[in-house]
């Protein structure tokens, strides 16, 4: 990635118009459709929504791990230092995962090799980007589960994956993802299989590598807490695509998307008595029955029109740095010429 040299304030990631599709019974379905955002230097963003939007399916993208032959990118643009990912070789990828991208996996026990020690796997990691002897390797092995806040990593070190916590096996995870020191950390939901207290010292560990190496953060979640904790920047993502996007201030006081303001509405709060949680009411559509036009979300939509099912929303600005996809704002309506 060395002949990058477009202008410091450039984002170092740009997805543009991406469409990632899966083959259901023979036919490919668009699991991310049409999705554009940018991460730039130094810039944590958060990526929420329920489970089937397409957070994943996006990171996995981004990556170039999707599933052989099952998932594949049909469309658009994945651009990380200049360089278009989608168009390079397993070759090429594997020179930029894990040295210039890193991503951590949502369950550590099965991101994990489990006939492999700890040391081993981490200096695996080493190997593949950098010259370096076994004897600096194992050291440098150390010093990374010490960086997470592992105490005993000497022991540590030769111990399998099944010997240790899930809120240690994390902390491995990302001593993995950050040990050749990338540009770029993918968390997908880093928090998940976690307890309460073992979830706020991972999302404090993950907020300081990222301050000490100077890192872009894509924080993947359906927690709005986590967000609110990390993220300069969210995407709101339903069914696919992008529903709003705005910084992390504007979108908790200011909510526009009815989805959005629908998932606020669900977190407990403090001063509330309630003798129920609120909720979403129905399901995220599946791949096979995505509406073909109109707004993704207008079948739970407690704002829904009869336009809503035949006008497409495009993501439009509503106010200076705060985008919405909804026909509540005119900005959001398609131009003349705009497929849906």
């Amino acid at each position: 990635m060395s002949n990058y040299s477009i202008h410091k304030d450039a984002p170092l990631l740009e997805v543009k118009n991406l469409e990632t599709a899966f083959d259901i019974d023979g036919e490919f379905y668009n699991a991310v459709d049409k999705v554009s955002f940018a991460v730039k230097p130094r810039q944590i963003v958060g990526v929420v929504g329920e489970s089937g939007c397409g957070k994943s399916v996006m990171s996995l993208s981004v990556m170039q791990l999707l599933p052989k032959g099952v998932g594949k990118i049909r469309g658009g643009e994945i651009i990380f230092e200049g360089v278009h990912l989608e168009k390079m070789s397993e070759k090429e990828m594997n020179k930029i995962r894990g040295r210039d991208i890193s991503m951590i996996f949502q369950e550590p026990m099965t991101s994990m090799n489990p006939v492999f020690t700890i040391g081993f796997q981490l200096q695996e990691v080493l190997f593949n980007h950098t010259k370096i002897s076994k004897a600096e390797a194992r050291q440098k092995s150390v010093a990374l589960l010490k960086s997470v806040g592992i105490s005993r990593p000497e022991k540590i070190v030769d111990e399998y994956p099944h010997q240790l916590s899930g809120g240690m096996r994390q902390r491995v995870m990302i001593a993995m993802a950050i040990a050749n020191q990338p540009k770029l950390l993918i968390a997908d939901e880093p928090t998940t299989a976690l307890d309460v207290t073992v979830q706020a010292q991972i999302l404090d560990l993950l907020k300081s590598i990222q301050e000490v190496n100077d890192m872009s953060v894509i924080m993947i979640t359906h927690d709005l807490g986590v967000v609110a904790e990390m993220c300069d920047e969210v995407i709101v993502m339903y069914a696919g695509r992008i529903v709003e996007r705005a910084d992390v201030d504007t979108l908790f006081y200011n909510p526009k998307h009815p989805y959005t303001e629908l998932m606020m509405g669900a977190i407990p709060k403090m001063d509330e008595e309630k003798e129920e949680l609120s909720s979403i009411k129905g399901i995220v559509p599946s791949l096979k029955n995505m509406p073909a036009t109109g707004c993704r979300f207008a079948n739970r939509c407690p704002k829904a029109m009869p336009e809503c099912t035949s006008i497409t929303p495009q993501l439009g600005e509503v106010e200076q740095g705060h985008e919405v996809a909804c026909i509540l704002y005119e900005a959001s309506m398609p131009k003349e010429g705009v497929k849906a």
